[in-house]
């Protein structure tokens, strides 16, 4: 099978949403991201790739899709790889402070690492995570191990 993507990688995530203003608001003042607003649609630079927050329906329709059902979790989780459980651990403390639903506390996980689990205003699952097999270099990016017979 030939290779449809020259390199391994997506640009961008977006998410379908009902309320773009109340979730730029969650994304900038809980969450701390910095918004670049265009028309009708918010991005967040995330490290080389952009989330997008736009109108559920408009994305539906961009995308010839049936439109979703909106709130509760809808089949993905985004995530942050934390550098320690302690970074963890003081993550989920400022999202309770800034009133966020907390949907699974910290945990050692069944994998070998911590992870807990908050949602955002619209119910899009976010995991907080320290893996202690991937990690995280100065700039932020992961780490990734090289899979078994590769080079």
């Amino acid at each position: 099978m030939s290779q449809v993507f020259p390199d391994q990688r997506f640009s961008t995530l977006t998410i379908g949403v009902d309320d773009r203003a109340a979730m730029t608001r969650f994304y900038t003042e809980v969450l701390g991201f910095v918004a670049m607003e265009a028309p009708g649609i918010t991005f967040f630079d995330m490290g080389g790739i952009a989330l997008g927050l736009w109108e559920n329906d408009k994305l539906a329709k961009d995308a010839g899709a049936a439109l979703p059902q909106s709130g509760g979790y809808r089949g993905f989780a985004l995530g942050y790889v934390a550098r320690s459980e302690a970074d963890v651990d003081a993550m989920f403390a400022r999202l309770a402070q800034a009133g966020a639903v907390i949907t699974q506390a910290p945990h050692k996980a069944f994998w070998g690492g911590y992870s807990g689990y908050f949602a955002d205003p619209e119910g899009n699952a976010w995991e907080v995570a320290y893996n202690p097999f991937w990690p995280v270099g100065a700039d932020g990016r992961l780490e990734l191990p090289k899979a078994k017979g590769t080079s």
